[in-house]
């Protein structure tokens, strides 16, 4: 072998090797995050840490991230779309912006009525949005469904956001889905009736505001109510009500995900899915039901102890694609009965 050449096979060498560290040292995941940064970036620095993975965490409202993924199309540097609510998961499909994965993790960690038929979204966390009373004012034997909630014996006694939060898009997408939209319209004409006040603020709110003596019955997510049971200064308005589980003889109570997608144009694909696959390991996820009490996925992890202390209840197992479907019905639905 010649000298020149020698040295030439060397040099190709080491820069092949070079290439091959500075694309180990380049490894990152760039995300889109509708949660707020202190509910999710411990866990990405563990990750990061066991992994040697960068995460770069760009925060946002979902709808706005996006319009700013459309936007940006083919030359978008997300890697990930993280969101609350599958009603936005699914405009995030809609709009094209995900894209499908496969993951033998994912398929058999993650039950299927949690993440999208196509593998493009998958449900990390559940919350549920149960009936919340004060007791004293409502016993617990006047309390069974949903449907009942458009009774007019709760006329002025039910206090719940607006109609422009997906939260309630979504449990109004989940009537339409079990029991047809004239049922769904007629009981949401029932339920704006019964408000003890025009809808505003967010759930925390509702919970203070049935704390305050301003309603008798407030509806909220369990993660808003862990949350403030967590909190000193919450801790007071929270003690004031009690979950009930409405629906439990029937389909079970309404429940939605936090969860997250491939962006179509990721960049780092692998790292994106080593990341969800991460999300979805016992300690990530006793991890987010600890710190963040939201109910795990995996059915061989504990729910908080906050959540424990709501007891156990049936989940509805609607396939939650199908509140995405018809959210664009469940907004006409609640329009149409003045829910403002």
């Amino acid at each position: 072998m010649k000298p020149r050449y020698a040295l030439s096979l060397l040099g190709a060498a080491i820069v092949s090797v070079l290439g091959n560290i500075s694309a180990v040292q380049a490894a990152e995941v760039n995300i889109y995050s509708a949660r707020q940064e202190e509910l999710i970036k411990p866990l990405l620095d563990k990750f990061s840490r066991e992994t040697g993975i960068t995460i770069n965490l760009i925060t946002g409202k979902p709808d706005e991230l996006i319009s700013r993924m459309v936007s940006e199309g083919r030359n978008s540097p997300a890697d990930i779309l993280i969101s609350t609510d599958v009603g936005r998961l699914s405009r995030a499909k809609q709009q094209g912006v995900l894209q499908s994965v496969e993951s033998d993790v994912l398929a058999e960690t993650i039950p299927a009525s949690l993440r999208d038929p196509m593998n493009q979204w998958f449900g990390l966390t559940m919350r549920a949005r149960p009936i919340l009373y004060v007791p004293g004012k409502v016993s617990p034997s006047e309390l069974s469904t949903y449907e009942d909630l458009a009774s007019p014996k709760w006329r002025g006694r039910i206090c719940i956001r607006s109609s422009d939060n997906i939260y309630n898009q979504s449990m109004t997408a989940s009537m339409i889905a079990n029991d047809g939209a004239d049922a769904a319209e007629s009981w949401a004409k029932g339920l704006v009736a019964n408000f003890a006040r025009p809808p505003k603020g967010g759930d925390r709110d509702q919970i203070k505001a049935a704390a305050a003596g301003i309603c008798d019955i407030a509806i909220a997510n369990t993660y808003y109510l862990g949350g403030m049971l967590a909190d000193e200064k919450e801790k007071v308005a929270a003690d004031a009500v009690k979950v009930f589980w409405p629906n439990q003889d029937g389909r079970g109570t309404h429940i939605n995900i936090s969860g997250a997608g491939v962006a179509k144009y990721a960049p780092n694909k692998a790292e994106a899915v080593k990341l969800l696959e991460y999300m979805t390991t016992t300690d990530a996820q006793q991890w987010y039901a600890d710190t963040n009490h939201e109910y795990p996925i995996r059915a061989d992890v504990k729910a908080s102890e906050i959540l424990q202390g709501f007891g156990e209840f049936k989940a509805d197992q609607l396939q939650l694609e199908k509140l995405g479907e018809l959210n664009a019905d469940a907004i006409r639905v609640m329009d149409r009965a003045g829910w403002k």
